[in-house]
């Protein structure tokens, strides 16, 4: 199975058992936030990043450039605890 497959099951499966009220703020919420053109400054799959320095979980400082002479390079962002 997909994973829009997954999401759209998981979806229709919550809409399923949502309250209508809140349903309905939620579509209002995605129909707002999609005539925002919000979207429009998303980087899409397939684009390559500019090169860029973050620091790692200890704090180093690591160059996008240099990880990519390695191979492939995925970037995750952990939010940290709330």
């Amino acid at each position: 199975m997909s994973l829009q497959s997954k999401l759209d099951n998981l979806r229709e499966q919550f809409e399923s058992t949502a309250p209508p009220e809140a349903l309905t703020i939620m579509h209002r919420a995605t129909n707002d936030l999609l005539a925002s053109s919000i979207m429009d400054g998303v980087v899409q799959a397939g684009i390559r990043a500019p090169d860029f320095s973050l620091t790692d979980q200890h704090g180093n400082l690591v160059c996008a450039s240099a990880r990519l002479s390695d191979g492939p390079l995925v970037v995750s962002f952990y939010r940290g605890v709330w």
